[in-house]
């Protein structure tokens, strides 16, 4: 029966949670916030406007999703609550292993919807724009930053967000010299606002002939993607924009023609770029989407007060101030410089497995014990 009481503690501490997290989330607002959306798409005319008829279909979507997601926690908890009390009437202990695994999964799930609850800032429920800079150091590095590619978006997949490559330049002989991916779903860029930062690999260079050891550099940033309503103004005298082939993975129409757009920002020196839409206009859309999203980030980061909704950690991104670090011999270990959370399956982690760091950042960032290096 000490089995079933450690249970009942379990559950004591899941409904507390849970309980919380409901608090946290406002689940009653949710609920009528959703209620009037809804009468708003039964009004004459709702159609007319088809992008914000979108819009407010999202909106609702992810209001009843919020809300079904904690009640089906809710439900689940109490069917345990009952299974542990119908173990202890009868004093049938089998049911040990049906509670012990139900609760397994009630706690990382409960978890992962208090983290969720976190993403409190401007941006955090928007889609990513995530970008990848091969460091100093040709083939070795810019091989480190298609693995760190493939890394997101095999996380993207195993979310179950999708995502688009707009922009993919190829190493000289291997590998990326920089790629930008825009990772669509709900809370895309509160989750990996995380990454920003310089990533360092340490491994034995399958490019070395003398097997030696190599460290490499890879740098990520990751901004928010913002709609066109958002209010800046873009000169078109501020633009330079450019028109080239497109290369690497991207489709049929890759290579064909000169769709590809790259737009130079004169007065920030920004460089956005899109390759992989069927056609140049469609391609410059994306690409002008892209450039708002930077340049509004940096209006709003210029007002001190939103630097954490906007980018979370910031610093500045030079080789030797890495947030992570992978290393794969002499042992395998990746250790995140910011939280100390660490994982000692590599392989797993470049699989995509990165919710461990997600989370652990999420919550020193919560708790404010983040450690600034």
């Amino acid at each position: 029966m000490l089995l079933l009481d450690e249970y009942k503690r379990r559950t004591a501490a899941l409904k507390y949670a849970i309980s919380e997290t409901a608090g946290t989330l406002n689940l009653a607002a949710l609920r009528q916030e959703a209620e009037e959306l809804e009468t708003k798409t039964a009004a004459p005319g709702f159609w007319e406007n088809p992008s914000e008829s979108q819009k407010i279909l999202q909106k609702i979507k992810q209001n009843r999703d919020k809300v079904s997601r904690i009640e089906k926690l809710q439900a689940r908890l109490e069917d345990v609550e009952t299974l542990i009390v119908l173990a202890q009437e009868e004093g049938d202990e089998s049911l040990a292993s049906e509670i012990e695994e139900e609760l397994d999964k009630l706690e990382k799930e409960t978890e992962e919807q208090r983290l969720a609850a976190m993403l409190t800032g401007e941006y955090d429920k928007n889609n990513a724009i995530l970008s990848i800079h091969a460091g100093a150091g040709g083939t070795e590095a810019q091989d480190w930053a298609q693995m760190l590619f493939r890394m997101y978006t095999r996380w993207a997949e195993r979310r179950g967000y999708a995502y688009k490559v707009l922009d993919y330049l190829e190493g000289d002989e291997a590998g990326i010299k920089s790629a930008e991916v825009l990772i669509e779903g709900e809370n895309a860029f509160g989750y990996l606002k995380s990454e920003m930062g310089v990533h360092r690999l340490v491994r034995i260079s399958p490019f070395d002939a003398s097997g030696r050891r190599h460290t490499s550099f890879a740098a990520v940033e990751v901004i928010p993607e913002i709609d066109d309503t958002a209010s800046i103004t873009i000169r078109d005298e501020d633009l330079i924009i450019d028109t080239y082939r497109s290369s690497g993975a991207g489709g049929q129409h890759v290579n064909k023609t000169e769709s590809a757009i790259r737009i130079t920002h004169i007065p920030t020196g920004i460089v956005v770029a899109c390759q992989n839409e069927r056609s140049q206009h469609q391609n410059r859309e994306v690409a002008m989407r892209t450039l708002m999203s930077k340049l509004i980030e940096i209006k709003e980061r210029e007002k001190l007060e939103r630097i954490e909704d906007i980018k979370g950690e910031q610093k500045q991104i030079e080789w030797g101030s890495q947030i992570r670090s992978y290393v794969f011999m002499p042992y395998t270990l990746v250790k995140d410089n910011r939280t100390g959370y660490e994982e000692g399956n590599v392989y797993a982690v470049m699989d995509g497995e990165i919710d461990g760091f997600i989370n652990a950042y999420l919550k020193a960032a919560a708790n404010g014990t983040l450690q600034r290096k």
